[in-house]
């Protein structure tokens, strides 16, 4: 066993990517999970591995790395996933305008396509044809079911690289490098990472209480799998995410089009609402999603913004099944001066690793294996 001691408190996915980097650094690592499995943010998104919506330079290789692990897992058989990349669809001018502009400014380094409305309903029937201008089509998007993946991945953790998992463990406090439990338990360990989400109260909350954090609440939903195994192809996208990926500014005319949507669509701003969809292996297709932000934020979802995401949705996706199945809201920590992770040790031997927005899937293990290649 290595003399190194690691201990990492929370397995969502970016606990999870930190033991993992931790374990290749040689660390004899433990992981402890106040739940007895991840049911955070982690398990309650798209499942995307989205470096479309990452701007050029480190956050794209970021992306890009992390793309790489998690396909390594899933050729390894540990859990599905499926390349089928991403389209964006413009249905107006000015949404077109934008996707060329996008298509000029990466196509040198992204594996872009920019389609016309033919090429785009052959690359997915679900697609509506009705004033269809065209997509933007990446080829880098990469979708897992984030429930079975951020489930399977402690068990190969265990098994590849050794670490200990505790669940139904919630620590109390951490002193002099001693992890404690409650009264009942303790734990030593030579460098602790804190990877608690959205929890900023539990541990070091004056220390969180030092950043620009908020908490962001978005609303989603599942509809059933598709008959006949009928694929939609692509993660599917309407115009309102444009405004929504920072990669995206990149286009001169975002503004134009973001003063169009506060115009005609003002209630969609008002909500943080974007609309895109993915498919997961069983067929079933995940719907969203909606942005409200606060420390405090209601437990109930709003009716009226999963109808506003639905109708949304039929302006550019036809499906054979519709049903809704499963409707949920899921909650993760955002940073509001920009920055796109909260990396800062409260003591010494103690780091927190946080904030990484909405893009927990897509950059958490590039981001563990740069932070620990660091200490």
């Amino acid at each position: 066993m290595s003399s190194k001691q690691a201990i990492v408190i929370g397995a969502g996915i970016v606990g999870l990517a930190t033991a993992r980097a931790l374990a290749l650094k040689g660390f004899s690592v433990k992981v402890i999970e106040r739940s007895s499995k991840a049911v955070g943010a982690s398990v309650r998104n798209f499942g995307m591995v989205w470096p479309v919506g990452q701007p050029e330079g480190e956050l794209y290789e970021r992306a890009l790395r992390s793309r790489s692990i998690w396909k390594e897992f899933s050729d390894k058989g540990v859990f599905w996933s499926d390349a089928v990349g991403s389209m964006h669809v413009a249905y107006n001018e000015t949404e077109w305008k934008v996707l060329n502009e996008l298509y000029e400014v990466y196509k040198k380094d992204r594996p872009l396509q920019l389609l016309h409305p033919d090429e785009v309903l052959k690359k997915s029937e679900a697609v509506v044809p009705l004033n269809l201008k065209g997509a933007l089509y990446s080829a880098d998007e990469l979708i897992v079911d984030p429930r079975e993946a951020i489930g399977a991945l402690p068990a190969v953790l265990e098994e590849k690289h050794h670490v200990e998992f505790h669940w139904d463990k919630c620590v109390s406090y951490i002193s002099d490098g001693t992890v404690y439990i409650g009264n009942e338990e303790q734990f030593e360990a030579d460098i602790i990472f804190i990877c608690s989400g959205a929890d900023f109260e539990t541990l070091y909350p004056e220390s969180f209480n030092e950043y620009p954090l908020t908490k962001c609440k978005l609303q989603m939903m599942r509809m059933a799998a598709q008959p006949n195994d009928r694929r939609i192809g692509p993660a599917l996208c309407g115009g309102l995410s444009l405004i929504h990926y920072n990669s995206f500014k990149a286009a001169p005319s975002l503004p134009e089009l973001k003063a169009k949507y506060e115009a005609e669509m003002s209630d969609y701003l008002e909500w943080g609402i974007h609309v895109m969809v993915s498919q997961n292996g069983a067929g079933e297709l995940t719907v969203g999603d909606s942005h409200e932000y606060g420390t405090t934020l209601e437990p109930f979802d709003k009716a009226f913004i999963n109808e506003f995401i639905l109708d949304y949705l039929k302006r550019f996706a036809q499906f054979k099944d519709s049903r809704v199945i499963e409707t949920w809201n899921g909650i993760y920590p955002k940073l509001t001066n920009g920055d796109t992770e909260l990396f800062f040790s409260p003591e010494a031997g103690v780091y927190v690793l946080n904030g990484l927005g909405g893009a927990g899937m897509t950059l958490s293990f590039g981001l563990a294996e740069e932070v620990v290649k660091g200490l």
